[in-house]
């Protein structure tokens, strides 16, 4: 089976080594916009364009045991979806939202196949609650400085230097690391994937 995972995040591909230990990273480049409002239908469809993607980029009418992994997260909170930060300023302010208070990561996982010449796909999301230890100014603008909070979604990433300030997770702490693999182990299992 050829496994590609359509994401250049280390913190995934990290974290799918764990299921599978040969894969090809290819990351998805097309729009990140979506049409959906809602956290859990937003990451399925950018999951499901992600994938989508990078199999119809590879798939011929000859292949016969391909498997394409595409995934995104977002954090909610209040009903407001955080995605990555626009600059520094974007990360303190999506950082001081969330001190003190709980909030959902949600991670989408899509999965595209060829498996014996069949093709088919299928989509996830998983909800984790993270709750937030109350920050002083000075530890967000510490926090910030780092440069962690640049490219992940919320402007934290539970597995960094932000990892002293998380009072409590309930559900999947993979997930908010950005891919629920026990989730992604069971269902590729089902199917025959592994």
């Amino acid at each position: 089976m050829r496994y590609i995972l359509a994401s250049g995040s280390p913190r995934r591909k990290e974290l799918l080594s764990k299921i599978i230990t040969e894969y090809e990273v290819i990351p998805a480049e097309g729009d990140e916009s979506t049409t959906s409002v809602r956290p859990n239908d937003i990451v399925e469809e950018l999951s499901f364009n992600k994938a989508s993607e990078i199999f119809h980029k590879i798939f011929t009418e000859d292949t016969e045991n391909l498997v394409v992994i595409g995934a995104d997260t977002v954090v909610s909170y209040n009903y407001r979806v955080l995605g990555k930060p626009k600059d520094r300023e974007d990360a303190k302010k999506m950082i001081t939202s969330l001190q003190g208070d709980e909030h959902a990561v949600y991670t989408g996982v899509t999965v595209f196949f060829v498996k014996d010449g069949k093709e088919g796909h299928f989509s996830f999301s998983e909800e984790t609650l993270v709750y937030v230890t109350t920050m002083s100014e000075e530890e967000v603008d510490e926090y910030v400085a780092t440069g962690e909070a640049d490219d992940k979604a919320g402007a934290y990433g539970v597995q960094g230097q932000f990892g002293k300030f998380i009072n409590g997770i309930r559900g999947d702490y993979y997930n908010v690391v950005g891919l629920p693999i026990a989730r992604l182990y069971r269902e590729m299992k089902k199917r025959g994937l592994l």
